[in-house]
């Protein structure tokens, strides 16, 4: 047997054919317009808005890599696994591999890691010029996956250990609360919900704030929930008892981080409190670290990182609740 000369063995390691293919059929919707009945090449280009000749040829390659046969009329048909690329299917990762969605363009950051090992930060930025979040969040394109992410949503439970903060937490003498970058409201609906003397106001950026109002609106507990749009880097709404920071520090640099902290103590000011119930993701090898760090700055923070940064935010520790695998719960005073 011949042995592969190693400049070949390293061309083939980072042929980046197979997956972009895989992609666009995903981003294009392939699957989807194929399992309803488009079977030329010319048809699929209609439905997807795609050039004919392009498409024809990425459909030809998708033959290649078993993800469509190609019967003698050039008629294609999904194979077994191509199916979870349809929209509808039970294990659909459609959403995952879109380079247009929120999901698949998060790992996109992979493409500039390189930006990642020289600067610390995520690949996002180099590759697309903007923030991963002020896109999500801001830019209109998303305004349509928000909402099925919201409707998504009601039938999904807290995870990632989120229930400590509703059940390991005294809210007994906590009137109202911001949850601080709450996202679509799943922790903002349970705290309210568990806890009827509270109120809870969510402070998000643009696409998000207004899909979790939308939300709370048809929600039973309407009347004591708000969504606020707002910046976390920004001021934030003074005058509640609680600040709460939920799975939020591991997306940002230790300066940005200790940015955020300090706005909660300002907002919280002498007696207020801020709790925060950062994650730490697990890993598994350096393969797993990378990935991570390519989408998020400080995905393994410890309670002791977090007490450092508040610290550095004028804030001291009053109170550590229980630990979990993926979840730290500590509340802060100012100094």
């Amino acid at each position: 047997m011949t042995e592969i000369p190693p400049f070949q063995q390293l061309l083939t390691m980072t042929d980046l054919l197979v997956p972009a293919a895989v992609r666009a059929a995903a981003t294009l919707g392939i699957a989807d317009h194929v399992a309803a009945g488009a079977t030329t090449a010319d048809e699929i280009a209609r439905r997807a808005g795609s050039a004919p000749d392009v498409t024809d040829m990425l459909l030809r390659y998708l033959v290649d890599i078993a993800l469509l046969d190609r019967d003698e009329n050039g008629g294609y048909a999904l194979t077994a696994l191509a199916e979870p690329l349809r929209s509808d299917h039970p294990q659909s990762v459609r959403a995952m591999l879109r380079n247009d969605g929120m999901f698949g363009s998060s790992g996109l950051s992979l493409l500039r890691l390189d930006h990642t090992v020289r600067t610390g930060r995520p690949g996002y930025v180099a590759e697309f010029g903007r923030d991963y979040w002020d896109a999500v969040n801001n830019d209109p394109a998303f305004v349509a996956e928000w909402r099925e992410q919201g409707e998504a949503a009601d039938r999904m439970d807290l995870h990632w250990d989120a229930g400590i903060v509703v059940t390991e937490y005294d809210w007994s003498g906590v009137r109202s609360f911001v949850d601080v970058g709450g996202h679509l409201g799943n922790l903002t609906l349970a705290l309210v919900r568990a806890h009827a003397h509270l109120r809870g106001t969510l402070l998000d950026l643009k696409n998000v704030s207004a899909e979790a109002g939308r939300r709370f609106a048809r929600s039973e507990v309407a009347d004591r929930c708000a969504a606020v749009e707002g910046s976390f880097l920004d001021q934030l709404p003074e005058g509640h008892d609680v600040y709460l920071l939920s799975a939020i520090l591991a997306d940002w640099s230790d300066d940005d981080a200790t940015l955020i902290l300090k706005r909660c103590a300002e907002a919280a000011g002498a007696s207020g409190k801020v709790l925060v119930a950062d994650i730490a993701m697990p890993v598994g090898g350096a393969g797993s670290e990378l990935r991570l760090r390519s989408m998020m700055p400080a995905p393994t923070r410890t309670a002791e990182d977090i007490e450092r940064l508040a610290g550095a935010a004028g804030l001291r520790l009053s109170w550590r609740g229980p630990d979990t695998a993926v979840r730290t719960l500590l509340e802060f005073v100012g100094h």
